[in-house]
């Protein structure tokens, strides 16, 4: 993306500014770095406004001041790398800052105003059908930018608005914020209120939690604490970065070691309640972004099949589990590109069985 600067044009508005600008322009995204562009993303595409100037140096260094109160400078200046929120505009939004070679840099993302509603998420039904679950494990899968933060928040909200639960999440940073409602909710940080996931599970345990939000199963030990806590009457639900559900329970199940798979799948089979995975894609008039869901709901038939190791047939349960609200991805696309939302062009993309999805759609 080469585009021709006039270096003698310095970007002069605040960061607060360039939030609203953000806001105004429909971004999901914007990057900041020293001696660039302001990069925004919006509806999926990355470019940059000529018009804008880029940041300086001292630029960067001001807003760093700015935003001191909310993260841990010292931490920052021994790693190198930073998560945290703020709200801005009645706007949540998720700052990463880091070093790189030209410097300092943010990449800002915004979370919106609170959650959302299911069917303004074009969620599936039976999605919203979890949130009655009492105890297990609920994941959510896909890329980052998926939506999976988002179709937690959903969630989430429905359980405080409707159960009278105590709901504690564990998030790096908190993303959206929650208030009490006929459940309570409690939203610990990493780094700021806990030092890390795993630590934070266990002590949850001693909390009185119904439900717990796990922001990231990123390493064994927070898998550890997450089943254990899904397996003694908790409802946990969590993120893995994979983009389909057979490959979810293939991810989790491989992350321990060999010696205790086999136990592992057992322990799954018995508290693992649907695995949710993810694809935001463009809409077909250019306008917006739709998310295509591949649902697998835990039946007695899939615990066997997790129980059994026989996960390559993980895709043809779901496909046969329509009736259930079970769908597969190419099913999702389907859907999608016959009701006018989404191109056949982008559906194939994204296909993991491109044969499949041109079956299902004719």
């Amino acid at each position: 993306m080469n585009v021709a600067v006039d270096r003698s044009r310095a970007m002069s508005a605040d960061l607060d500014t360039m939030l609203a600008d953000m806001l105004n322009r429909g971004a999901s995204d914007l990057h900041l770095a020293t001696d660039a562009l302001p990069a925004f993303r919006v509806r999926g595409k990355l470019f940059r406004d000529v018009a804008m100037g880029e940041t300086s140096a001292d630029w960067i260094a001001t807003t760093l001041e700015t935003l001191g109160g909310a993260y841990d400078v010292a931490a920052y200046r021994r790693a190198m790398a930073a998560d945290f929120g703020i709200t801005r505009h009645g706007m949540r939004f998720r700052i990463n800052l880091f070093r790189h070679a030209g410097g300092d840099a943010l990449a800002i993302r915004c979370l919106g105003a609170g959650a959302m509603g299911f069917a303004q998420l074009g969620l599936p039904p039976a999605v919203e059908g979890l949130t009655a679950t009492r105890t297990g494990l609920v994941l959510v899968c896909g890329a980052t930018g998926s939506g999976k933060s988002t179709t937690l928040a959903a969630m989430i909200d429905r359980i405080n608005r409707t159960r009278a639960d105590h709901i504690l999440t564990i998030e790096d940073p908190v993303e959206t914020l929650h208030e009490d409602q006929m459940g309570i909710v409690r939203q610990r940080e990493l780094t700021t209120h806990t030092t890390d996931f795993a630590s934070a599970i266990r002590s949850a345990l001693r909390e009185d939690p119904d439900v717990i939000l796990v922001g990231e199963m990123r390493d064994l030990d927070t898998m550890r604490a997450a089943l254990t806590a899904a397996e003694t009457g908790h409802l946990v639900f969590s993120t893995l970065h994979t983009c389909d559900a057979a490959g979810a329970v293939r991810r989790l199940i491989g992350a321990f070691p060999a010696n205790e798979q086999d136990a592992v799948r057992l322990r799954l089979s018995q508290s693992m309640r649907a695995v949710i995975a993810q694809h935001l894609l463009p809409t077909a008039n250019g306008l917006g972004r739709v998310p295509a869901i591949e649902l697998m709901l835990c039946t007695p038939a899939i615990g066997h099949m997790i129980r059994s190791n026989k996960l390559e047939q993980l895709y043809s349960a779901i496909e046969g589990g329509r009736a259930l609200g079970m769908q597969t991805l190419e099913q999702s696309l389907a859907a999608l590109h016959g009701d006018g939302w989404i191109s056949r062009e982008t559906a194939e993309s994204v296909a993991r069985d491109p044969e499949a999805f041109a079956r299902l759609a004719g």
